[in-house]
């Protein structure tokens, strides 16, 4: 994963200000549009004293929403900027949790040292799910939950290959054997698989697929990101969030 370090490290100062607006928010609100939790529901209903890690936490706003809510998050991430802004808006707001400078494919923790695993565009786009989601299920408990919010595979199967272009009405590639994915004009790689490939891979790793929750964003909603339009968002899943948990 070292294209990928390099890569978000030129990238950080681009994230430095939309870590400050995700830190300051009173709610967790979640993906390109912004939706709010209390409209989705992606996290557990009690995180006291859980002990959680972000598995590619960039700036750490997730892993200070969890702290928030008497969560115990330590913040892993690839990228040694990314995570230089996120001590700094830990100093800001007063908010202290472990950062971590590792690969989510390879972390430094103990087998079962964690109720909640979770990943918001970190490990679960850029890391190879066949590498960071057994790396999941080691570090969890009995009965631990593995939650991440991926590019729905609708969404990569219409984007183009620029990747400043959004989303068409067309399928630009094929479904069987999605995988690895570099886009023109990019050095990074991203790792997007099929519904029935991360089903099997969940359930081969001893998880029980708890829940998938396509998002559908609001009809105000806004985004920076032009991954598609708010017409096409409205219509077809962009984004989608993937729910499973080991068994006791």
């Amino acid at each position: 994963m070292i294209r990928n370090r390099v890569a978000w490290d030129r990238m950080a100062a681009d994230y430095a200000g939309p870590g400050l607006v995700d830190w300051a928010a009173a709610e967790p609100a979640w993906g390109i549009w912004s939706v709010p939790e209390e409209q989705l529901g992606v996290l557990p209903p009690d995180l006291d004293e859980a002990d959680s890690i972000e598995l590619g936490c960039g700036t750490g706003y997730v892993s200070a929403w969890l702290a928030r809510r008497g969560a115990r998050p330590v913040g892993l991430d690839n990228s040694a900027a990314q995570l230089s802004t996120a001590r700094a808006l830990q100093e800001r707001f007063g908010l202290r949790f472990p950062l971590l400078h590792a690969n989510a494919e390879q972390v430094p923790c103990a087998d079962a040292s964690f109720d909640l695993a979770i990943s918001e565009y970190g490990a679960s786009i850029w890391c190879d799910p066949y590498a960071w989601i057994p790396e999941a299920a080691r570090l969890l408990r009995p009965g631990g939950q593995l939650i991440f919010l991926v590019n729905a595979v609708q969404l990569i199967l219409t984007v183009p290959d620029q990747d400043d272009l959004p989303a068409t009405r067309q399928l630009l590639r094929p479904y069987f054997g999605m995988h690895r994915f570099q886009w023109e004009g990019t050095d990074s790689v991203e790792f997007h698989i099929g519904h029935g490939d991360m089903i099997r891979l969940l359930r081969r790793c001893g998880f029980e697929v708890t829940d998938l929750i396509e998002i559908q964003p609001g009809p105000d909603a806004a985004t920076r990101h032009p991954l598609a339009s708010l017409e096409w968002a409205r219509q077809w899943p962009c984004e989608e969030v993937w729910k499973a948990r080991k068994p006791h």
